[in-house]
């Protein structure tokens, strides 16, 4: 998701100090994994829901952090989706939380109290409540430095110079080991991500899959029971194309073509109609085509971000049943969980609905409930 409308700024986190249930002490030491075109967690095999939360990994008090568990665990809502960078160019005050400072063709890597040591207590967060999390390491986007961040670091001229540069992409390897190395042994990594919604628009679609099949190739050296995903939206499809923007190769994406590399073990796919300039319905057919291109390929697919900013019960609940009941398809995670904390309600970026509302009712708790009633 590019974060358009409200970002969570680091100063004001700075200023705060599904299926089934998990008993508390059912952190289980096996990995999750996919089981033909299903995903397989703590022994069920099956869908899934879930939910992305880009700000957790960033808020400096613990209780918080404990409560975004606590209440996805009551949910039922198994997967969490966090952002795994905060990539800076000039080092913040002291009590802002980042991870990695790009300089003067040089990066750190922060792992003090305000840097690493914060996504250290979500991943020990997640293991004490059962959430599986899907860590991601760089963003296409600026916010939190992104791309960007590196590209300025390092001076070089163009976003899309990240996937070709020898030396960033040095860089970037050097951080996805230190944060594999921290949590290779836990049972909380659902997946590690190479990106969050990668694009390299105009390239050749030979950029972007030679990147993900060196990429994830490298991360399963350093961690080969984990499974690896790329984090894209989806784009580039032939199947059941109607020549929209989001089915075609202009963002360097091939989807089929790039859940082809041995070293990816599920596809991806997004969904924002309000940004692609398509309808929701639309969304049926992008969930169904997705999915069909996964079982083609034997790996399930995975609707990992979806989101509307108003009306989200009569918009979103139609993708989540067409998604449960696309075979192809083992899960889903909208787009964004919203709670209260200790310093007041959660980043709203408006697609965000929050715990407790009519609209938690209806995509969570009735959601979870009919996914329940089909594999349970």
């Amino acid at each position: 998701m590019k974060l358009s409308r409200m970002i969570l700024s680091l100063a004001s986190l700075a200023l705060a100090t599904a299926l089934p249930a998990v008993t508390e002490s059912a952190a289980s030491t096996a990995f999750p994994s996919t089981s033909g075109l299903q995903f397989k967690i703590d022994g069920k095999t099956g869908y899934f829901a879930g939910t992305n939360s880009y700000w957790i990994g960033f808020l400096t008090n613990n209780d918080d952090v404990d409560l975004v568990m606590s209440q996805l665990k009551e949910s039922d809502l198994k997967i969490l989706r966090v952002w795994g960078f905060n990539d800076v160019n000039t080092k913040p005050a002291d009590g802002t939380v980042w991870f990695q400072l790009h300089e003067n063709s040089k990066s750190t890597i922060n792992t003090g109290t305000d840097g690493l040591q914060r996504l250290d207590y979500v991943v020990t967060s997640a293991e004490k409540y059962g959430i599986k999390l899907i860590i991601n390491f760089v963003n296409e986007w600026d916010d939190y430095g992104g791309m960007n961040a590196y590209v300025k670091g390092y001076g070089a001229s163009a976003k899309t110079d990240f996937y070709s540069n020898t030396a960033i992409q040095s860089a970037y390897k050097a951080y996805i080991k230190a944060v594999v190395s921290r949590y290779s042994t836990s049972s909380a990594i659902f997946a590690w991500e190479l990106a969050n919604e990668p694009r390299c628009n105009g390239c050749d679609t030979s950029v972007l899959y030679n990147w993900i099949s060196t990429t994830s190739k490298y991360i399963k050296s350093l961690d080969s029971k984990h499974m690896v995903t790329s984090g894209d939206e989806g784009f580039g499809l032939d199947t059941d194309s109607d020549g929209s923007y989001p089915y075609t190769y202009g963002e360097g994406l091939n989807f089929t073509k790039n859940l082809g590399i041995s070293t990816i073990d599920f596809g991806t796919l997004h969904l924002y109609p309000d940004s692609w300039g398509t309808s929701y319905d639309w969304g049926n057919g992008w969930i169904k085509a997705h999915a069909a291109a996964c079982k083609a390929a034997g790996k399930p697919c995975l609707l990992e971000e979806y989101g509307v900013t108003s009306n989200h019960c009569a918009v979103e609940s139609p993708w989540q049943q067409t998604a449960g009941n696309a075979t192809g398809n083992s899960g889903d995670l909208y787009w964004q969980y919203g709670t209260t904390l200790s310093w007041g309600q959660s980043p709203n970026d408006g697609n965000t609905f929050y715990y407790g509302t009519s609209d938690f009712k209806c995509l969570v708790t009735d959601h979870v409930a009919a996914i329940k009633a089909k594999y349970n």
